[in-house]
């Protein structure tokens, strides 16, 4: 058996406040012992999750870190110029700070919004959110509050149009609040870098979002829930448009490197390929003769 974690359970929920029930997370924590310890490997996405696991004393050698993938030819890099969402949206000279995603309890977008009243008087500096519609409809009330009228609500996209929607931005968000720290790594992290575009992250600094954007050079690390944190590299980077295009050239290198299908599947099969010669070699095993 091979446990794929794209989270760590029950951490995750525990630490955003989704479970909160004693006896409830000492159950979890017991089904959590018994996955590990019945599972013949255990394929983590990030290498901070290998690092939360051998604190609960997972054995090393049943641990396997392979990255989720992106496919870096369908999300690619797409000039501004023209872009519709730009034209749809007349953004046209604006610059665009593009958030897209889940708005969920470990975001906490609210500091986004917080953060973008302290960038009303830089006109051209617009924040564009695209999320599902309950969040969207939370996030219109922050937004009404703090007069936030420098942020604009969008609806998600269909699949196809993803890199069209990705180009309209001059700089992506990555959100995370400060307890999010090693059991959690959203997918879209990679689909942000293969689109080429500079990130600024508002996360942990010792958390598995921070690492990888300090390895990549996809981006600068902000410190989370902090609007005057995010704020300032907005406006810094708003000012040097070299640095962006800088940033987010490594950002697109990184992926197109490590995160193809073919090295994740590549990963996999090797992974599957070992454990089938570790059950060809044990004493009374069928061969693929016999089968």
């Amino acid at each position: 058996m091979v446990l794929n974690l794209q989270d760590i359970l029950p951490d995750a929920a525990i630490q955003v406040g989704l479970l909160k029930n004693s006896l409830l997370i000492k159950l979890f924590k017991i089904l959590e012992k018994f996955a590990y310890r019945n599972a013949t490997k255990i394929s983590v996405i990030a290498d901070r999750f290998v690092e939360n696991l051998e604190a609960k004393c997972v054995e090393y050698n049943k641990i396997i870190h392979i990255p989720n993938w992106v496919d870096t030819n369908f999300v690619c890099a797409l000039p501004k110029k023209d872009n519709y969402f730009r034209q749809n949206y007349n953004l046209q000279n604006k610059f665009v700070v593009l958030y897209s995603g889940n708005i969920a309890l470990t975001q906490g977008l609210e500091r986004v919004v917080k953060s973008a009243t302290q960038l009303r008087n830089f006109i051209y500096i617009i924040f564009v959110i695209v999320g599902h519609e309950e969040g969207l409809q939370q996030l219109q009330r922050e937004c009404q509050k703090n007069r936030a009228d420098n942020v604009l609500l969008v609806p998600f996209q269909p699949r196809e149009c993803l890199s069209e929607m990705l180009a309209m931005a001059d700089l992506s968000l990555v959100v995370q609040k400060k307890n999010v720290v090693a059991f959690n790594l959203a997918s879209k992290i990679q689909v942000l870098m293969a689109s080429e575009k500079a990130i600024i992250a508002s996360v942990p600094k010792n958390g598995t979002v921070a690492r990888l954007i300090n390895k990549s050079g996809a981006g600068i690390v902000a410190a989370p829930e902090n609007r005057t944190a995010l704020a300032q590299p907005i406006l810094n980077l708003h000012k040097n448009p070299t640095t962006i295009n800088n940033i987010g050239y490594n950002s697109r290198q990184y992926p197109v490197n490590n995160y193809t299908v073919e090295q994740g599947l590549n990963s996999y099969e090797s992974l599957f390929d070992q454990l089938l010669r570790q059950i060809e070699i044990r004493p009374g095993a069928v061969s693929n003769q016999e089968v």
